[in-house]
């Protein structure tokens, strides 16, 4: 396979709405952090890879945050891959780890279609404290925020459902003020579909992100040395988690074993480091 330069910003795969919506909140979260994000450093096969077939293909993007940061790293990535159907699977997303020297929530959005007329959105804070213990941790950052106006605006719209996940484990790590929604227009609207990218998920993703921002990344929370290091190990449970649920089935079968081993293990190197 010819090694590409990162394709991650380019988003080829995404209709025009959607790749904006990504390429924006990549850039808001780069130009917020600036110099405290460190460049990204991903070896050339795993910035860009695809199978021996060129059915799928994904890019992989890391910039992990300077000593002084609280941003443990920003993790974005997309994947596209032909269906047997004749149609095509295209995932973006972008997440944002923050380091056990802050107890704030992290940052979480992933968007799924897998037809012009459909789309699942994933879209949250997912809190790193157990809210029933800590309802002050609640009250910060889910009810005075008032961030579940944002998922009722959304659910406002006739073609906006509910999706739930088929995992119950990743269920169970969402915050209540979570957006987990289908979204499925009629086959003769395909083109509705981003225009509920660009009015409606845009703005709502973008006020998500700049609340967390300003409050989680660039706000500093003491914690003793005892939550920290308790802190540590959850956070490295679900990082680890989410690379077995989420990765380890899929990617040895979009890719191959031999390029899933090689991803997935600088994968574990960044969550585990």
């Amino acid at each position: 396979m010819e090694h590409h330069e990162s394709k991650f910003k380019e988003f080829p795969y995404a209709s025009v709405p959607h790749r904006e919506l990504m390429v924006e909140l990549v850039s808001t979260v780069e130009n917020r952090l600036g110099e405290s994000l460190l460049p990204c450093t991903l070896p050339s096969h795993v910035q860009y890879f695809e199978n021996e077939s060129a059915t799928a293909h994904a890019s992989l993007y890391v910039r992990s945050g300077n000593s002084s940061s609280q941003v443990d790293f920003i993790l974005g990535s997309w994947v596209h891959c032909n269906l047997p159907t004749g149609g095509a699977l295209n995932i973006t997303s972008l997440s944002a780890y923050l380091r056990p020297s802050t107890d704030a929530p992290n940052f979480l959005i992933e968007v799924i279609r897998s037809s012009p007329t459909t789309l699942i959105l994933i879209l949250d804070l997912p809190p790193r404290k157990d809210l029933v213990q800590h309802p002050d941790y609640l009250k910060t950052f889910y009810e005075e925020t008032q961030l579940d106006k944002q998922r009722q605006l959304l659910e406002k719209l006739p073609e906006v459902k509910p999706y739930f996940s088929s995992s119950l484990y990743i269920r169970s790590l969402v915050s209540p003020l979570a957006i987990l929604v289908s979204i499925e227009t009629e086959p003769s609207q395909a083109i509705r579909i981003d225009e509920i990218i660009q009015d409606h998920i845009s703005p709502v993703a973008k006020v998500m992100l700049d609340t967390w921002l300003d409050l989680c990344a660039c706000t500093e929370r003491r914690l003793t040395d005892d939550e920290s290091a308790d802190l540590a190990k959850r956070d490295r449970i679900i990082k680890n988690k989410t690379i077995e649920i989420d990765l380890e089935s899929s990617f040895p079968r979009l890719f191959g074993q031999e390029v899933a081993n090689q991803v997935l293990g600088v994968l574990r190197e960044i969550y585990n480091s």
